[in-house]
């Protein structure tokens, strides 16, 4: 029980979410995940020396980057994997660092950025906008707290999300054109084999980061008293 006294906020963060999943209240922090999802498609595409033409999301939490060159076998991969680990990223540096606001801020500056490059169509600009500006605006104006606590609803709805969304789009729906059909059809094997063992490695990444990266007490503190991170 003590245990569980030290990670209480999580814990109803999570039924939170769950609960709130198909909501209309949710819906922004769904395509968020989606952006990120089509963002770590465009790190793969430009860190294995392609070009991005566009990004764009869409109100119905679809995703298309367009792009020439790069490493397909690592660009395809990297849309659930790649949002699986920033996921994870911010939510272990939201609960064990105190660089929430910069944090958030260096992501509401890459939002900012990749809008302005790479999307075009009035939704994916106003939503990349809006998005990227309330970031910054909260990482600067607003107590630490708050940083802290968009960083963990960000990170955990990844890391909730991807192995649903991998699921879903290529074992549950294997007939779809997911990233684990296009790799079948160019590199070989199943669309389920790929989603299979996406799934697996996410599932990995999910129990490594609550097993390693909650420390003995996840919970935020009011400003004025001491915060104990191990």
């Amino acid at each position: 029980m003590a245990h569980l006294r030290g990670h209480w906020q999580l814990i109803v963060l999570t039924v939170l979410l769950f609960a709130l999943w198909q909501t209309p209240v949710v819906a922004p922090l769904r395509i968020l995940i989606v952006y990120l999802h089509e963002l770590s498609h465009v790190i793969a595409i430009l860190a294995t020396g392609g070009s991005v033409e566009s990004l764009t999301v869409n109100a119905n939490e679809g995703g298309l980057v367009i792009s020439r060159g790069g490493n397909r076998f690592l660009s395809l991969s990297a849309g659930y994997l790649g949002s699986l680990f920033i996921g994870a990223l911010l939510f272990v540096a939201a609960v064990r660092t105190h660089a929430d606001r910069a944090i958030l801020g260096i992501l509401g500056g890459i939002i900012l950025l990749t809008t302005a490059l790479y999307s075009r169509e009035l939704f994916a600009v106003g939503f990349g906008l809006i998005t990227g500006f309330a970031m910054l605006a909260i990482a600067r104006f607003m107590p630490r707290d708050y940083s802290d606590l968009i960083l963990r609803v960000i990170g955990l709805a990844s890391m909730i999300y991807v192995p649903y969304d991998i699921f879903s789009d290529t074992i549950q729906r294997s007939y779809l054109r997911s990233d684990a059909r296009m790799l079948a059809e160019e590199f070989g094997g199943a669309t389920m084999m790929w989603g299979g063992l996406w799934n697996v490695l996410s599932l990995v990444v999910l129990a490594l980061c609550l097993r390693y990266g909650l420390g003995a007490d996840s919970n935020i503190r009011p400003a004025n008293k001491s915060r104990y991170r191990t």
